[in-house]
């Protein structure tokens, strides 16, 4: 995908497991994304407020900060609460990605072992209504100054 508009997309990996953290960064290379990464949940939200990543790669389980801490902070911020997370995980049974989804606000959920197709077709989903979502509310906000200015 090199030379498309999505490699100007960047994406914050976290994840406490350094081998993690290596394989998504390859794969999102691959793909022509931007790739910083985070090792715990403090240093994401750190980069976070840095970088305005265009996506979140979020582990669960993780020292210090875990992942579902990490998308509440960013989810009450108001600066921070449409950038879109997926949650990468070992957690696999379903009450973990109803959780994630449904409670915590994530935008999917993929289980490890990760699987560079699916990984792959997921982010691309989720930018795709992240890039949907953006021009949306540019019109509402044009409508809303037209509107103003009549």
């Amino acid at each position: 995908m090199l030379g498309t508009n999505e490699d100007k997309e960047k994406i914050l990996v976290v994840d406490d497991n350094v081998q993690n953290v290596e394989l998504l960064q390859e794969i999102l290379h691959a793909n022509g994304y931007t790739v910083t990464t985070a090792y715990d949940g403090v240093d994401a939200l750190e980069k976070v407020s840095k970088e305005k990543p265009d996506l979140l790669l979020l582990d669960i389980m993780m020292p210090k900060m875990d992942g579902y801490q990490v998308c509440e902070a960013l989810r009450n911020d108001e600066e921070t609460k449409d950038i879109p997370i997926i949650f990468v995980t070992a957690k696999t049974e379903v009450k973990d990605w109803t959780h994630a989804i449904f409670n915590m606000g994530a935008n999917s959920y993929i289980t490890k072992p990760i699987n560079a197709k699916k990984l792959t077709e997921k982010v691309k989903s989720v930018l795709k209504m992240k890039h949907s979502r953006d021009a949306l509310r540019k019109t509402r906000e044009k409508l809303s100054k037209t509107m103003e200015d009549k």
